[in-house]
This record gives structure tokens, C-alpha cells and sequence, in this order.
């Protein structure tokens, strides 16, 4: 008896049920710069981190013990950067190689990329397309290093819209045929028909996304679908819609054409993707409205164009960017709610210039207007998703009760946007969710 009751007792000290909270993590940043997210004035100041929460923000902090101090000496201390539309699972290979590729050593690479992305300065992404998942699993459970995600997971496309990836001859579909492999590993999902949106859409949300991205119109890495079609009549476009505003949710919308974007807003979507063929009453309406523009900086010409294998995407391509100028014009005159992503897909070197393409809206904005949107803006279109929201907490700011998602910059970035071109040499320290993954100050 007395044997059996020492084996309980063992037995529950080996589950940890007795065992004490482990302390939590506490560091102090002493006399920094802050850019706050909001404000276009850094104030000097310290900054208390309480495990993964900004606890305080005061000069003079008495650090309790057991605190690691970083001594900042008057660097900027600002909030981690954010990307608003990032693929995590297609950026690093070519479109040829990743439609071909076995899904766990696709996953693999992701997850190592995701680590070289978080020491780009970029601490939260809203992933708008693939089975990303598993990687974000992986990252929460502390098993890689790479930013906090929010999925968006199978892209839902018709057929022939910017999600259906099928190779030529796979049409006409025979009813009862396996879907193909993207499908099947839910990297996409193509659905025609109000009852078949529905479905995909509870599916897409049943698997955990945070937010559903539909291809709402035309688009360039995709061969079957020219960039003046819209994608989806008004009651599939709605049916969508519905079902994420029945999750208390939205819908985020890749979309191009002018007739497109005023559909999809009528069916309630909150999230334009691209939509670079934007005119002004949409701009207008898109603001009155509340919706949300999430544009991208991409180059027509250049080292930093993007690269196409064949000429058909490259045309697309050069068509749709060149009317960037006139799209920022619009939504600049109506206030149009502007959120930053980059979208740099299928090119591993574009990919690790990251930072380069958020210093690319000088062209169009000031330093304090490129960081705000990278920053505390970027962290409001995120939110939206609400109750499904799995890093429940504010993101994008210095703030007290924020959670602590920080850079340290060697420099002045609202003097200086350029700094955040070079992470490399430029953020001596970068922390998410108060756990330093760099520091080469010590």
C-alpha cells in the first residue's frame, strides 16, 4: 500500500504537477529613441519587457533582478516590422520547382526561410496563400524561429482563376477525379458555384485560418486567366463573404481591375490585394466603405523586377505595375485605409530584399508614413480577423500592455529609411514575443 502511494506521488512530481511556474523572462532597454508606431516623434525613454508584454515605458526604470539589460545609447528602439501580404511557402524556389514539390520537403525549406525573415526585422506576417500550417505550428511550439503568422491557408480560385494551377489538359474535369496535388496538400482550392465556395470556405476556416483569401480577378504567374477578368459572379463573390463574416472574420481579395474591386466591395470584402488598375470613384469608394488597400512597391524594370519563366506573365506583369503611380495617387487623395506587403514569390534573392522594398515607398511617402503602415497599421488590417486571431494582443506598436515585438536600429529610420535595407549590420537586436533571437551587442 505504502509502496503503491510513493509510486502516485513520484508519478505526479513526474508530471510536473507540483513543479513551479517558470520565471518569466524580463528585459530592460535602457535610454532608447522610441518610435512608437504612431507618433512621428521618437521619445527617449526605457522599456520594460515582462515575459512576452511591454510591461512599462518610463525613464528611470529599476530593473528587478534577474534582468537583462540592454543598453540602447540613444539607438531607436521601434516596433517589429510587419508584411501584410507574405508567401510563406512559395517565396524561396521557382514557380516550376514548387508545383512540383514534395509538400514536406517544400515545409522544410519554408521554416528555414521563416528564420531568415525574423532576423530581417520582420516579427508577423498575414500569410495570404498555401498550406502554411504546419510551419506556423512549428514556429508557436518553438521548434524553428521564424515570425508570427497569421494563414490565410488554400487560396479558394474558379476554375481558371489565378489559384487553378492545373496543367493544360486537365480540363474538361471528370466528375469524381482525385484533385490534383496542390489542391490535396491545400495549398489551393478551386470551388465554382455558390453551394462549392461555401464549402471551401467553412473547409479553409475549419482548418484554421485567420482570414480567407480569394482570387477575385487576374493575375500574372498564372496562365489561364487574363488580368481584365473578374473572378467569380457577384453571388459566389458574396456567398464568400458571408461565410467569413458568419466566423467573424473577413475576406482578403486578390484583384487587379477596376470592375472587380467595386463587385467585390458591394459582396462585402475588407482586403484589396494589388489592385493596381484602381480608379479614383473606387478609391473613393473603398474609403468610404472601410475597406482596406494592402499594395505592393514593385518595380517594372530593373535588379528588382520580378523575373518570369515565361513571357506571357512577364507581359502581364509590366502591363499591371505600370499603373502603380496613378493607383497610390487615388487612395493618397481619398485616405484610403493603406496597408504595405511585398508578395515577392518564387525568387529567393528578391526574397532577402525584404526591407528594400518596404524603403521603396519613398518614392511615395515619407519615412514616418512607411513605418507607421509597416508597423501600427499593418497591425490594425491584421486584427480584423477578431475572435479568430490566435496572438490575441496588440502587435505593431511600443506600447505598455503591447506585446513585445521589438528592433533595435542603429540609426534613425524616420531620418533614414534606408537603414532598414541592411538588417544585417543595422538591427543589433531583434526580439518577438519578448524573446531576443539577436543580439550582437554583448
Amino acid at each position: 500500500m505504502k509502496k503503491s502511494l510513493l509510486s502516485c506521488i513520484l508519478c505526479i512530481i513526474s508530471l510536473g504537477l507540483f513543479a513551479q511556474e517558470k520565471p518569466k523572462q524580463i528585459t530592460l532597454f535602457t535610454n532608447v529613441q522610441v518610435f512608437d508606431g504612431t507618433s512621428d516623434k521618437l521619445v527617449n525613454t526605457d522599456v520594460l519587457v515582462e515575459g512576452n508584454i511591454i510591461k512599462q515605458i518610463a525613464k528611470g526604470i529599476k530593473a528587478p533582478k534577474g534582468t537583462e539589460i540592454i543598453q540602447g545609447n540613444g539607438k531607436t528602439l521601434m516596433p517589429g516590422l510587419i508584411d501584410a501580404h507574405w508567401h510563406t511557402m512559395f517565396n524561396f524556389w521557382p514557380i516550376s520547382k514548387v508545383l512540383g514539390a514534395n509538400f514536406g520537403e517544400l515545409s522544410i525549406a519554408a521554416a528555414i526561410h521563416s528564420k531568415e525573415q525574423l532576423l530581417r526585422g520582420f516579427t508577423t506576417v498575414r500569410d495570404v496563400g498555401g498550406n502554411v500550417f504546419g510551419v506556423k505550428n512549428a514556429i508557436d511550439a518553438g521548434l524553428v524561429d521564424g515570425p508570427r503568422i497569421y494563414p490565410s491557408g488554400p487560396y479558394i480560385s474558379q476554375t481558371s482563376g489565378h489559384g487553378d494551377f492545373r496543367g493544360p489538359n486537365d480540363v474538361p474535369e471528370n466528375a469524381g477525379t482525385p484533385l490534383d496535388y496542390s489542391q490535396r496538400v491545400g495549398h489551393t482550392l478551386i470551388a465554382d458555384g455558390v453551394p462549392e465556395v461555401i464549402k471551401r470556405s467553412r473547409e479553409v476556416l475549419r482548418m484554421g485560418a485567420t482570414q480567407i483569401k480569394a482570387m477575385g480577378g487576374g493575375g500574372v504567374a498564372s496562365i489561364y486567366d487574363p488580368l481584365d477578368v473578374t473572378e467569380y459572379t457577384f453571388e459566389e463573390m458574396k456567398a464568400i463573404c458571408d461565410v467569413a463574416k458568419s466566423w467573424n472574420t473577413y475576406v482578403a481579395i486578390h484583384v487587379n481591375t477596376d470592375a472587380a474591386i467595386q463587385q467585390w466591395i458591394k459582396a462585402g470584402a475588407k482586403s484589396v490585394e494589388h489592385g493596381f488598375f484602381m480608379k479614383e470613384e473606387t478609391a473613393k469608394s473603398m474609403a468610404e466603405n472601410g475597406v482596406w488597400w494592402s499594395m505592393q512597391p514593385m518595380d517594372v524594370h530593373g535588379e528588382d523586377a520580378f523575373v518570369f519563366e515565361n513571357q506571357l506573365s512577364t507581359d502581364k506583369y509590366t502591363n499591371l505595375v505600370g499603373e502603380l503611380d496613378h493607383a497610390i495617387a487615388y487612395a493618397k487623395k481619398y485616405k484610403v485605409k493603406t496597408a504595405f506587403g511585398t508578395d515577392l514569390l518564387f525568387d529567393p534573392e528578391l526574397a532577402a530584399k525584404e526591407g528594400k522594398f518596404l524603403a521603396k515607398l519613398k518614392k511615395w511617402y515619407t519615412p514616418f508614413e512607411i513605418l507607421n503602415m509597416a508597423t501600427a497599421s499593418n497591425g490594425e488590417l491584421i486584427k480584423l480577423c477578431g475572435p479568430r486571431d490566435t496572438y490575441p494582443g496588440k502587435i505593431g506598436v511600443i506600447q505598455e500592455g503591447a506585446l513585445a515585438d521589438v528592433i533595435l536600429v542603429d540609426g534613425n529610420p524616420l531620418e533614414n529609411i534606408d537603414l532598414v535595407i541592411d538588417p544585417e549590420n543595422n538591427f543589433p537586436v531583434i526580439m518577438k514575443d519578448g524573446v531576443i533571437y539577436k543580439n550582437t551587442l554583448k
